[in-house]
């Protein structure tokens, strides 16, 4: 028995990786985009330093930052980060000293964008599986 349009199908299987990755890409981008403004708009701005140094980057965080996030798909490994050699008190402020109570902005940021992302992420993907399908 064959099977018509096999070969067809087999393209569109063949395509589906670089299409799904690259709207998987573009989804996590803007992701971590929303979720990075939202803690610059949410830290304390005594100098500015801190509010500056929060940022995402494909791969590791640089060095002296706190990790807020790491999202992975596939090989893809986003980090949303805050603090920096100049602003080494990120995480003093995020969950506060004995003598300074805390003052969040990673994980309030974080949490409230999470499902939004998750869900962006979702689409993306079957989206580009509807994209190969129907070409």
């Amino acid at each position: 028995m064959a099977i018509s349009g096999l070969k067809r199908l087999n393209k569109k299987f063949a395509l589906l990786p670089k299409v799904a990755r690259d709207a998987i890409r573009d989804a996590m981008a803007k992701s971590a985009d929303e979720i990075v403004a939202l803690m610059k708009s949410l830290v304390p701005k005594d100098s500015g330093e801190l509010a500056e140094s929060i940022g995402w980057t494909w791969g590791k965080a640089p060095d002296g930052s706190v990790v807020v996030a790491v999202a992975t798909a596939s090989d893809m490994t986003i980090t949303i980060y805050a603090g920096s050699d100049a602003a080494y008190y990120a995480r003093w402020v995020e969950f506060g000293t004995q003598k300074k109570s805390a003052q969040p902005f990673f994980f309030v940021a974080y949490r409230a964008l999470r499902k939004r992302t998750k869900s962006r992420i979702s689409r993306a993907t079957t989206k580009a599986a509807r994209k190969v399908a129907a070409s």
